[in-house]
């Protein structure tokens, strides 16, 4: 074969840069300077040099964004620096208050400088350049380590392979986002196939990032736009506007960052993005408020979770008008019925609304929701929808009240009513409440069994190989693959979990049986106090009384759910099936006796490692304080458990100090 000349490389080369010149300029600057067969023509012309010479097909090529590739799995990709989520403010007095809160932090007053962003409603991505190069791209992950989808990064347009004059190593990070005008044509073609539409842009760009064959990401019309940088070598930056300013200059897409001074500045900044935001094509649902100097934000740091640096100032939730096309009731793990309205689709602040709870028979009745109302609908924080009220000039005519069920809709048995609820007393052979309650004990705060999620639960119990939890522990595989789409691999993946599951802490036991008002932290605590699954057992009202922290309901409700023969012979079930209970592991007696509560912002640990290191060192945790609360971890953002604290004497104490306590550094 006749090796490529200098022109072939060299004319290689330019159709490239032509080629990536007229990417920017189309998916960045929406403002081509070619039209599309004029651009078709110089990308075929690259296909053929390509084809014609494969040793000059490179990965940073215009052509590979096409995808085809495809992976077994996500490998972990770690941040250098945490890609954390933000704090959030409604208001502008919260915004003063995170302010206020840095100036106590700095101990000072700095001459403040900060920069307005709209928060672009997308998926959060890091892109790693060395040399130039693109090397990885990863999600957020736990904002410490993320997936690596570097496959699936590489066919988005507006993310370039490669960056000219670029630093030895240089981290972008930005959003992942769909248009609206993209998104409603992607939906128009799944309606058109018979398939259901995506529920709103976000999660369908999240999804397409995560795909592991990139040829499904290349067909769907992402695009992204860069917020801020993580580690730059070979680079220096007095502020945040200068950094995104520079690159700009490379051909790296970026949000339209605005300089201001004051929040006062800053609130008509979140003004100006709040009027704009119905002319954008796609979904901002806020701004980011952040510090410009960099000094500044290196002196100020981060918290476990979020940046002190930044704030997330979200827009109030918008409301629309939609019609209840019917009102069903759900029934949930507990067997508590819930009426839920089922909507016209309607499409607000991202996200397609077709369900909204109306959480039970007393709200229902508060706002007379009857079938084929107009209702106003919006979404509590832009997340969980609801019904603001009904448009009463609307109603149809003679429409009539919505009817209080008395009989369970999954299995017809007489419901119990409460002060405020419906309950479904059927407990252990209503389908819906064994599924859920197969679901919780699966779910990883109980037994952890990775892997059984819903779907499966409900063809295992359709299929009549599980009726009680205590049946997962008898299952085959040869019963497993005669499932529609279980293939022997992932048969034995499922039994292979639950045989790890069976052994267990007594407190995640606890939780798994889904005692009614009892959660991680009563669990851990009656775990903790009475030290053996027998003595719970036996345990009366009167002593589960004397655990901490729990009170007559709770204590009334362990009672009731031992005191039944039926719960009583599930865990019989449980235990020939050979479950057992390790300690949880104890590396000292440092705490032993000391009640914790955290309160505010920890810098190095979660909350869930904090609480862990407790229970390792023979302590307890507490949720709230109360005289029986001897420390109190506090860190930035501490409110009202500090100041309850303080005036009860307890000891209080910081994140390092309570390190200290334990021997960690």
């Amino acid at each position: 074969m006749t090796p490529p000349s200098h022109a072939d490389r060299a004319r290689c080369g330019a159709l490239r840069r032509e080629i990536e010149r007229h990417n920017y300029r189309y998916y960045t600057l929406a403002d081509p300077e070619v039209s599309d067969a004029e651009y078709d023509r110089l990308y075929d012309e690259l296909v053929a040099l390509e084809a014609r010479f494969p040793e000059l097909r490179t990965p940073d090529s215009p052509t590979q964004r096409v995808g085809g590739e495809a992976i077994e799995k996500f490998e972990k990709a770690e941040h250098r620096i945490p890609l954390l989520s933000l704090e959030k403010a409604y208001t502008d007095e919260e915004v003063r208050g995170w302010v206020g809160q840095m100036e106590r932090e700095l101990g000072r007053a700095p001459t403040w400088e900060f920069t307005v962003e709209p928060k672009i409603d997308g998926d959060s991505i890091e892109l790693v350049y060395e040399r130039g190069e693109l090397v990885t791209a990863s999600t957020r992950g736990d904002g410490r380590v993320g997936e690596n989808v570097t496959h699936a990064v590489r066919t988005i347009r507006s993310i370039p392979h490669r960056i000219e004059s670029a630093p030895e190593l240089l981290e972008v990070r930005g959003e992942v986002f769909i248009r609206l005008k993209d998104f409603q044509e992607i939906n128009k073609r799944q309606l058109d196939k018979g398939l259901p539409p995506y529920a709103n842009p976000r999660n369908l760009a999240t999804g397409s990032v995560k795909q592991l064959d990139a040829s499904i990401t290349a067909s769907r019309p992402l695009r992204f736009l860069a917020h801020g940088m993580g580690v730059v070598r070979g680079r220096e930056f007095r502020t945040h506007f200068e950094a995104v300013e520079w690159l700009r200059t490379l051909n790296v897409p970026t949000v339209d960052v605005r300089p201001c001074r004051t929040v006062e500045d800053a609130h008509l900044a979140w003004k100006e993005w709040l009027a704009e935001r119905e002319k954008l094509d796609h979904e901002i649902d806020g701004v980011v408020l952040k510090v410009n100097e960099i000094a500044l934000r290196r002196e100020l740091g981060s918290r476990s979770k979020s940046p002190r640096w930044a704030i997330a100032w979200k827009f109030p939730a918008r409301e629309e008008t939609t019609e209840v096309l019917e009102i069903w009731w759900s029934v949930g793990r507990s067997g508590k019925l819930t009426p839920v309205a089922k909507l016209k689709p309607v499409f607000l602040s991202g996200v397609t609304i077709q369900n909204v709870g109306l959480h039970n028979p007393v709200q229902l009745g508060k706002l007379d929701v009857r079938q084929g109302d107009t209702v106003v609908v919006t979404r509590a924080g832009d997340v969980i929808p609801y019904i603001v009220k009904v448009v009463e000039g609307k109603r149809p005519a003679g429409a009539p009240k919505t009817p209080i069920p008395e009989a369970c809709p999954a299995c017809g048995s007489a419901v119990e009513r409460t002060e405020s609820d419906l309950l479904c007393p059927n407990t252990f052979s209503c389908p819906v409440q064994v599924i859920k309650a197969i679901d919780h004990f699966c779910s990883r705060p109980a037994m952890n069994i990775e892997g059984l999620g819903p779907e499966w639960i409900v063809k295992l119990v359709e299929k009549g190989l599980v009726k009680t939890v205590a049946d997962l522990y008898s299952l085959k595989k040869e019963k497993l693959v005669e499932l529609d789409r279980m293939g022997d691999k992932l048969a034995q993946n499922l039994l292979d979990a639950i045989e790890g599951s069976r052994k267990t802490t007594l407190g995640r036991f606890l939780i798994a049986l889904g005692i009614r008002h009892v959660g991680e932290a009563t669990a851990t605590a009656v775990a903790d106090h009475l030290g053996s699954l027998d003595n719970v057992r036996r345990s009366t009202v009167e002593e589960f009384e004397e655990v901490p922290d729990v009170g007559p309901t709770v204590a009334r409700s362990l009672g009731d759910f031992f005191a039944d023969r039926r719960n009583e012979t599930l865990i019989d079930q449980l235990l020939a099936a050979g479950l057992s209970f390790k300690a949880a592991p104890r590396k000292s007696d440092a705490l032993a006796g000391q009640v914790v509560v955290f309160t505010g912002g920890l810098d190095t640990l979660t909350r869930d490692d904090a609480k862990a290191i407790v229970q390792e060192h023979g302590g307890r945790n507490a949720d709230s304080v109360s005289k029986g609360v001897t420390l109190v971890v506090a860190g930035p953002g501490a409110g009202s458990k500090l100041d309850k604290a303080r005036k009860l004497g307890i000891k209080v104490v910081d994140e390092a100090a309570f390190l200290k306590l334990v021997g960690k550094k």
